[in-house]
């Protein structure tokens, strides 16, 4: 492989903001693993955000990359499992699997599609220095017959329609809008970029923590909800404290510190088996590798208030922050009943659009 642009790359990054900012070019955030594909002629090697290759985990998506780019060309963009219309990003993890025959069963069972919103070199030329408008005009036209599974992601200058997108495209499973400067050239692994994405509030149980890997003060609190059956759910953690606030949380916690987990409704979570039950903390992952996935019982006796972004089936897609302790809350009263659910839209019209 010889191109302009050769592997590894770091992506052009984001930062977080209220609102979607006036005066910039917009796309949908999509929710899937970012990926930036680099093709020359027969050969093609698709990168991850950290650089590692995710070509084997893909064979179909390397063929169609294959009968769908331009011979010599290094793109950007998403890699996304659609599912009923929605994205599913829980299909999308089970797609990184050591086995080659289980690779090949999930490529014909939940193939994948490929997202494309930038454009880093095309034949001999480098556009990394190019401004986005023209990369992003070369993008379209590079891509002009590409068929599904390859796409190229729709955008708009508008701020009230990238507005309309942002409440509209949650339910078809994207993260939110994404604002860029019209002059903006490709900086590799920079926050450049302005992302908003949703936010919501839902009151949990605290049923756990973990250490920080600093010591003996809080790491992340382990986050629970009640399903329709009456049995609390694990939903997902919050986390990013300051470390005065860890050590206020031991302080805390300290009362509801079980010796043991027997009697906590995650007692069985170090049994694989117990995990097809329900949802716990420590659920096997490949993802996980070694990582400590031990956590400190507490008795699910206290109520807090998180803002998160989305659910991904049942569980928070990313990790929440935590807002308050909510005294005024019984544990019981903690139930999916509360959450939000976004309008239902089909993933196929906003690739339509």
């Amino acid at each position: 492989m010889d191109l302009p642009v050769m592997p590894p790359v770091a992506p052009m990054l984001a930062k977080s903001a209220a609102a979607i900012p006036p005066g910039m070019r917009y796309e949908a955030k999509w929710d899937g693993f970012r990926a930036i594909v680099f093709r020359d002629g027969d050969e093609i090697e698709i990168g991850s955000r950290s650089g590692k290759p995710l070509t084997r985990y893909f064979p179909e998506l390397a063929d169609a990359l294959l009968a769908n780019l331009p011979r010599r060309c290094v793109v950007d963009g998403e890699i996304v499992i659609v599912r009923d219309g929605r994205l599913d990003f829980d299909a999308l993890l089970e797609r990184i699997h050591p086995a080659e025959s289980r690779v090949r069963l999930l490529a014909e069972k939940t193939p994948a599609s490929f997202v494309a919103f930038d454009l880093l070199a095309l034949g001999d030329a480098s556009l990394m220095d190019t401004p986005l408008r023209e990369r992003r005009d070369a993008l379209t036209e590079a891509l002009r017959d590409a068929a599904d599974p390859v796409f190229t992601a729709p955008w708009t200058d508008d701020l009230d329609v990238a507005r309309q997108w942002f409440e509209h495209f949650e339910g078809a499973g994207l993260d939110g809008v994404v604002a860029k400067r019209h002059e903006l050239g490709y900086r590799t692994g920079e926050r450049v970029m302005i992302k908003v994405k949703h936010e919501r509030t839902a009151d949990c149980v605290v049923a756990g923590m973990r250490y920080h890997k600093s010591g003996p003060v809080v790491g992340s609190l382990l986050l629970g909800l009640y399903d329709d059956t009456g049995r609390l759910q694990h939903v997902g953690v919050c986390a990013a404290f300051s470390m005065r606030r860890r050590k206020e949380l031991m302080a805390e916690l300290e009362p509801l510190r079980m010796p043991t987990v027997e009697g906590h409704p995650w007692a069985d979570w170090a049994r694989e088996e117990a995990h097809a039950q329900g949802r716990m903390p420590g659920a096997p992952s490949r993802w996980t590798g070694v990582k400590d996935l031990s956590w400190v019982p507490l008795r699910p006796e206290r109520v807090c208030e998180v803002a998160y972004d989305h659910m991904q089936g049942d569980r928070f897609r990313h990790t929440a922050r935590f807002r308050r302790w909510r005294p005024d809350r019984e544990p019981r009263e903690c139930t999916y009943a509360q959450l939000e659910e976004p309008v239902c839209y089909d993933l196929r019209e906003v690739l339509g659009s």
